[in-house]
């Protein structure tokens, strides 16, 4: 069975990663692409940057991100064929989602990996 992972960008890539996917909208600071491997950027499926840092500057807390996020994701043009590429490569194998957050629990890669995995 496939899965859909989560991982820093920074963390050495892996076999078991398969299809690499950067789910942030903004570059990796000290990370070459060469370096990052990845398959995709999905910049289009990423928190709105006026969203993004209203949760970095804690403005305001993870439920509320999470609710705005979703509500996002909603009215988000790419998302179909975003979760449609990600199905297709689930098929071949597993897909890691790639973020730089130091946070790996309440990202919005949590909220991207579980709104992908319920559709």
């Amino acid at each position: 069975m496939h899965t859909v992972n989560i991982k820093r960008i920074y963390d050495p890539v892996s076999d078991t990663d398969g299809f690499r996917v950067l789910v942030d909208r903004l570059w990796p600071r000290g990370i070459s692409k060469e370096k990052a491997h990845i398959d995709v950027w999905a910049k289009e499926v990423t928190p709105s940057s006026a969203l993004r840092k209203e949760y970095h500057q804690n403005l305001i807390d993870f439920k509320a991100f999470n609710t705005q996020y979703q509500a996002e994701l909603i009215q988000n043009q790419g998302l179909e064929a975003f979760v449609e590429l990600v199905k297709e490569k689930l098929a071949e194998g597993n897909v890691t989602f790639l973020t730089a957050s130091k946070n790996m629990e309440g990202n919005h890669a949590e909220i991207l990996k579980e709104w992908v995995e319920t559709r």
